[in-house]
């Protein structure tokens, strides 16, 4: 196994060496070349961190190009301040010895690339804290490296999006993809149309004050911000306050459900068009990056047909389709936006040979989208394998590659794609659980966009992820600390343990089966146990990898088999208690079916264990009703779904004598 020590994302290039840096209170930075705002701010940052791991009082309160103190542990040389744009530098190296540190750039986002890297070496022993010695040579094999997060479906608070432009910098991401706009809700303030915030808000919006600090705070850390306003389709907020650039002129409400509405933005008017050249106008000059995102996804041409004027317009601008009329309009808006200095991004519905060569396709309907893009010559994002609001493993995530080391693209092509974005869409989650989703599985995402193609080790990349996540949770991203907060609502009492029991082998259902099996709107609670569960359970899937090498020789391993059945043993104890909390929280009654079963498939698995134990074997009348048990276990109850049950139908294969 390579030795990447905790590190996420792994570096191009890493090597440890024998010795160690001690780090006491007497620890100092000294900076040679430029100490740009970004470069000092960073360096305090670091230091605050630092003192906050150790314990420590480090003593330096100021970074400043006058300090340059020949004897500081950290010695860091920058070029010149880096700018937060696509295809800026990032590389560092970082040389750690038993005196020094040597961290050197060329600009000051490889610097504090590199200070993330510093941070995630240190270590303790007996003896205190340490840096261990390694000679690091870095940088990224994808330039756009994105967190998508939708503000629209559900707001999110300005400390949200703070705290987790801080969970992206830790682990290197630079591009923070703001989805502003949708049916439910315009985010943020228009002083051009006022009544698009106004009107369809709710006065859950971002003022333009509130959207430049937030711009302000990524650019400190290195992100940019790529701002989203998704037309033709996803508008009904939009048409609240302006029905004119509907499609239908009609009374308009902002949408409380979540499905695809057939409103969309009228495309044969003038009108739309000047309407747009000035609220772009507005936003080229308020989102300083050099692209908008202007969605095009999920375009219906419903009330496209039912429009007389619309259907004239087609037919005496020959546009025979739906796509064709999408076409005219999103290659109209983007004139617009190169008016004002701005480059188009969209999903891949876009994707259209007329597009503005410099326009970005975001694939997400499938890789096949991606592959159809860069031969078409255009760049391309990869956002299809990342949602995270899907809820799938850290695993699935992670050997999801934009660009496998097996792809049949010719270098060139190879060359358009860009990198990938997790997207966190936002219909079941809240400033409470938000966290939950996005980290810390998006660590592991944002490796596969750092690091080179062949670290693969889904093994490793879990055990540093433990310890990444413990990381981002000093950053004050509430993934762990939610979670019990969580249950004890649910509880209504502090004595949760017996729910805690349960709920660590729980995942909420994946993919769209929330959306199928219920009927939720922007108002429903989410404080449920399906909005407290987390994905990619821990303890579940540590138990399956538990059984998994249990089984892998012959005998089974006793020391993994007595720690397979202590587990077992727990959750079969462990219902009588939980049944008392459940009977005290009606909110808990939902899942009342499953918390029994988890008690009964313990005991279904103590018994096939024991059976192995003592080289009986199971007849297979035992195996065919313990599997018929288990499927019906296996399915979800108040949309969440018990993760162990594959592992204890594996205990009864083994037990029946199948391989």
């Amino acid at each position: 196994m390579n030795n990447y020590g905790n590190l996420m994302p792994v570096p191009a290039k890493i090597s440890f060496e024998p010795g160690k840096l001690r780090i006491t209170k007497q620890f100092k930075i000294a900076v040679q070349g430029i100490v740009s705002p970004r470069l000092t701010s960073g360096s305090l940052r670091m230091l605050q961190r630092l003192s906050g791991r150790t314990g420590l009082f480090v003593d330096q309160k100021e970074v400043s190009n006058v300090m340059n103190d020949s004897g500081a542990e950290l010695q860091i040389s920058c070029q010149r301040e880096g700018r937060v744009e696509l295809h800026e530098d990032e590389f560092y190296t970082l040389k750690v010895t038993a005196e020094k540190a040597f961290l050197s750039a060329a600009t000051d986002l490889g610097v504090i690339r590199g200070m993330e890297s510093f941070l995630q070496l240190l270590d303790c022993d007996d003896q205190g804290f340490f840096i261990p010695a390694v000679t690091i040579a870095d940088f990224p094999r994808f330039p756009w490296r994105g967190l998508m997060i939708d503000c629209s479906r559900h707001f999110q608070p300005l400390e949200v999006i703070r705290r987790n432009l801080d969970g992206m910098a830790a682990v290197k991401l630079n591009v923070f993809h703001w989805h502003l706009s949708d049916d439910q809700g315009f985010r943020v303030e228009s002083r051009q149309c006022p009544k698009l915030h106004q009107m369809g808000s709710d006065q859950l919006y971002y003022t333009q004050e509130q959207i430049r600090e937030i711009i302000s705070y990524a650019a400190e850390r290195g992100i940019r911000v790529v701002p989203e306003f998704d037309l033709p389709g996803h508008c009904t907020s939009w048409l609240v306050g302006y029905p004119e650039l509907g499609s239908t002129f009609q009374e308009y409400h902002i949408a409380d459900r979540y499905k695809i509405f057939a409103n969309s933005i009228n495309p044969a008017k003038e009108a739309t068009y000047q309407f747009l050249d000035t609220f772009f106008g507005e936003m080229a000059s308020l989102f300083p990056d050099d692209y908008i995102h202007i969605g095009g996804d999920e375009v219906t041409d419903e009330q496209w047909d039912k429009d007389p004027e619309i259907v004239k317009f087609k037919k005496s601008n020959g546009l025979e389709t739906k796509s064709d009329l999408q076409v005219y309009f999103q290659n109209r808006l983007g004139e617009i936006l190169a008016k004002h200095h701005k480059k188009m991004m969209g999903w891949d519905e876009i994707l259209d040979p007329k597009l503005a060569e410099s326009s970005v396709i975001e694939s997400w309907r499938g890789k096949e989208h991606l592959v159809s893009a860069v031969q078409a010559g255009f760049p391309c994002v990869l956002a299809n394998g990342y949602y995270i609001d899907l809820l799938q493993s850290a695993e699935y995530h992670y050997q999801n590659d934009p660009c496998p080391e097996k792809s049949s693209l010719n270098d060139a092509q190879k060359a358009l794609i860009l990198g990938g974005e997790a997207a966190m869409w936002s219909e079941y989650v809240s400033a409470e659980n938000i966290d939950s989703r996005i980290w810390p599985r998006t660590a592991a995402i944002a490796e596969r966009f750092w690091s080179p193609c062949d670290v693969t080790d889904v093994d490793d990349m879990y055990r540093r992820l433990d310890t990444v996540s413990l990381h981002l949770e000093e950053l004050g991203l509430t993934h762990e600390k939610n979670y019990l907060m969580f249950l004890r609502r649910l509880a209504g009492s502090y004595d949760i343990e017996a729910l805690k029991n349960l709920a660590d082998v729980v995942e909420p259902v994946k993919e769209y089966a929330r959306h199928i099996n219920s009927q939720h709107t922007t108002f429903s609670p989410l404080t449920r146990m399906v909005d407290a569960a987390r994905p990619d359970a821990k303890i579940a899937r540590d138990f399956r990898r538990l059984i998994h090498q249990m089984f892998a020789g012959t005998p089974p391993d006793q020391n993994k088999l007595n720690e397979a059945k202590a587990w077992l043993t727990l959750w079969e104890n462990n219902h009588e208690r939980l049944q008392q909390t459940i009977c005290k929280a009606p909110a808990l009654k939902e899942i009342a079916d499953l918390a029994a079963d988890l008690a009964k498939i313990a005991a279904i698995g103590l018994e096939g264990l024991s059976l192995i134990e003592n080289q009986k074997r199971a007849s297979k009348e035992w195996v065919e009703a313990k599997t018929i048990f288990l499927d019906e276990a296996e399915k979800p109850r108040g949309e969440v779904e018990l993760m162990v049950v594959s592992a204890v139908r594996q205990i009864i294969r083994k037990a029946g004598g199948c391989p």
